[in-house]
């Protein structure tokens, strides 16, 4: 199962994420995360100590360059990535996490060696491996491409009860359509009352609403998985 979590910032995407991944732990599950949100705050929601010190794949200087560098006038569009997941994976409690780091776009510099490895990284997660595969993921939909997006299983999109975040949803599920994404749910989060509920269900008319997670200060600090049964209840509706 591959699931990629998106949605406007600031709406709770890294706790959905990091709810999930708790959740598949005391299912008995071995996850791999990846944090591909250019914030890269994962590691530190799910308690990962030092997070601060994870260096993301993309600043890796001496492994792009091994990788992806230039040869002959050429960057390698197709670099080896399959060792990858074994030695640059951080793992904390049952959680297996690579950092991925941002997507440059462009104009911004000649960043093509950083893009060919992580869009080949991602390749490879998505693709070419059975594992069980959350992405914490940006805004949209950038880091999926045509050769990835058959492979990921759903698509969750983070909102809150605000028409900004509801507006970047119905974006993201364009560009999900267009990449062929299958299945795009969306859940809404810091749910403070009924009015709340109704809001989001009104405003997001032809998507589809898995679930709610209610406003809770203490998600902010910590995610008791004991007390938060929406997150395995997720779990059991996109079939994990």
């Amino acid at each position: 199962m591959k699931l990629a979590i998106s949605g406007k910032g600031g709406v709770g995407k890294t706790t959905l994420s990091a709810g999930l991944l708790m959740a598949l732990v005391k299912k008995n599950k071995n996850p791999i995360a990846v944090d591909a949100d250019p914030d890269a705050n994962l590691a530190a929601t799910l308690g990962f100590p030092e997070p601060d010190k994870i260096i993301p794949i993309a600043e890796m200087k001496e492994l792009v360059e091994e990788r992806a560098g230039r040869k002959g006038g050429f960057f390698n569009m197709n670099p080896r990535v399959d060792d990858i997941p074994g030695k640059y994976c951080v793992e904390h409690n049952g959680i297996k996490l690579l950092v991925m780091g941002r997507i440059k776009k462009a104009g911004t510099g000649c960043y093509c060696p950083e893009n060919a490895l992580l869009k080949a990284l991602l390749t490879h997660l998505i693709v070419g491996r059975e594992d069980i595969l959350l992405m914490d993921m940006e805004a949209g939909v950038e880091h999926l491409g045509r050769g990835t997006s058959g492979g990921v299983d759903a698509l969750l999109v983070v909102v809150e009860p605000s028409l900004r975040s509801i507006e970047t949803a119905y974006r993201i599920k364009k560009l999900a359509d267009d990449l062929k994404i299958k299945k795009c749910f969306i859940v809404g989060n810091k749910i403070r009352d009924e009015n709340d509920r109704k809001f989001i269900m009104k405003k997001t008319l032809g998507l589809d609403v898995l679930a709610f997670i209610n406003y809770n200060k203490n998600l902010i600090d910590k995610i008791n998985i004991d007390d938060m049964k929406v997150f395995s209840d997720m779990l059991e509706m996109v079939k994990i």
